[in-house]
């Protein structure tokens, strides 16, 4: 993984937001449409902020996809992921060209992960924009993790640290709020992307990040699993940096 270190989230997300633009620019420039996946969660703020404000992309010409949402959540709820994207993404870009959205509340989950791993895979992903959980997840990956999944998108379970976290940034007033299950976008389908994208500020993910990056590949770290990927990039903040070993 190339490491980048920035005093504030802030600078974080935008040098973060700036190199996965440079990156849908050059899938358009090929003539082509740009395939992109888009995290959520606090942790992306600073970076959708900044590249919704990017110009030069013509959004027209971008497909969007998103990693995960809450099995049995309506996209109007509060912590809906879906929701999120679309006030925080969708609605503010001129004329996306497609959003696939997950339907937390299909009347058939099967067939749900059936439309949308057949979507996903249409084409290549050119750029994942992604995070790390506290709990070293990527996406609803908890630990342990499957490194091998076949299908591109799984419904899972999400561990009490997972569920936890979602509490702490303030998603869900109590742990029983915070549903049970989700559907998540597998780890080997995020890998696939050609460029990966990891914006991860604020200390409570330094023990994750050091996990992720000096650590073993281990699904005990879903995110160990970035170790693999030829084009990764992790954008830190100072905080979230704090007990990697860098070198004098």
């Amino acid at each position: 993984m190339r490491i980048t270190i920035s005093a504030t989230c802030e600078e974080s997300g935008l040098r973060a937001a700036h190199e996965g633009a440079k990156a849908i620019l050059a899938a358009l420039a090929q003539g082509r449409d740009a395939r992109i996946i888009l995290a959520t969660g606090a942790s992306q703020f600073a970076m959708l902020t900044e590249l919704v404000r990017h110009g030069g992309i013509d959004w027209s010409r971008c497909e969007v996809f998103h990693l995960d949402e809450y099995l049995g959540m309506a996209s109007d709820h509060p912590a809906s992921f879906v929701g999120y994207l679309r006030s925080r993404f969708v609605e503010q870009v001129p004329g996306l060209k497609r959003f696939e959205a997950i339907d937390g509340i299909a009347a058939d989950p099967v067939a749900e992960l059936a439309r949308l791993s057949a979507a996903v895979q249409e084409a290549p992903i050119d750029v994942a924009f992604i995070g790390i959980g506290e709990n070293g997840h990527l996406a609803f990956n908890d630990p342990p993790a499957l490194f091998d999944a076949t299908d591109p998108y799984l419904i899972v379970n999400l561990d009490p640290a997972c569920r936890s976290q979602q509490v702490s940034e303030g998603w869900f007033a109590t742990l029983d709020d915070v549903p049970e299950q989700a559907i998540t976008m597998s780890i080997p389908q995020i890998l696939s992307a050609r460029k990966i994208i990891c914006t991860v500020p604020d200390h409570r993910k330094a023990e994750a990040v050091r996990n992720a990056v000096q650590g073993p590949l281990n699904p005990d770290c879903p995110a160990s699993a970035l170790q693999n990927h030829p084009d990764a990039a992790l954008h830190l903040d100072d905080a979230a940096a704090s007990l990697l070993e860098r070198a004098a």
